[in-house]
């Protein structure tokens, strides 16, 4: 097996500018958006895309993956702060994770539709992710601002299914804040 060869300085700014591009483009109008657009907002021709990401599929799931992977780096940021107000960290990291969620379903949609096996990330990401949860939890729980009953292991279907309704709500904001508050209001003391 061999090394991919190390990435020139220039062709590493080019693939980060496409994939901040194609993260802008796609949030905005969404994934069936044109590879060119993503070229156009990056600032590079249609070959440096496809140089760095040979399919449309394989730059969805560079996205898909950087984005998880920034926010796995948040929610160990968040656990790190060991913020005051335990409750308060734990509601934000919940919202957090609700509208990633709706963000990272997207993607995997995209990427399942055109025949991708999107690999698990169940492996470390998730693993990082309920560790995260877990402390803040726990630390939420002690300081009196969520009921002592609740646990990680129920509490990941909870938010799934509350990033769903959230994602079916769409750009009805007032909605969605309602639909989540009702969720926060079930988990307090």
């Amino acid at each position: 097996m061999t090394e991919d060869k190390p990435l020139r300085a220039d062709a590493r700014r080019n693939r980060a500018k496409v994939l901040e591009a194609a993260e802008t483009v796609f949030a905005a109008k969404g994934t069936g958006a044109p590879t060119e657009e993503v070229a156009r907002e990056a600032g590079v021709g249609i070959g440096t895309v496809f140089r760095h990401f040979p399919t449309k599929e394989a730059l969805l799931e560079a996205v898909l993956y950087a984005r998880l992977h920034r926010f796995v780096d948040e929610a160990d940021a968040v656990v790190a702060q060991n913020a005051e107000d335990a409750g308060a960290a734990f509601f934000t990291f919940l919202t957090s994770w609700i509208e990633m969620s709706s963000a990272k379903n997207a993607y995997f949609e995209a990427l399942t539709s055109a025949g991708v096996c999107v690999p698990s990330t169940g492996s470390v990401i998730g693993e990082r992710l309920r560790e995260s949860l877990g402390v803040l939890l726990r630390r939420a729980q002690d300081s009196g601002a969520v009921r002592r009953d609740v646990t990680t292991t129920e509490l990941i279907p909870v938010i799934i299914g509350t990033a769903k309704a959230a994602e079916h709500v769409g750009a009805d904001r007032e909605l969605r804040d309602r639909t989540i508050a009702i969720l926060f209001d079930g988990l307090r003391t």
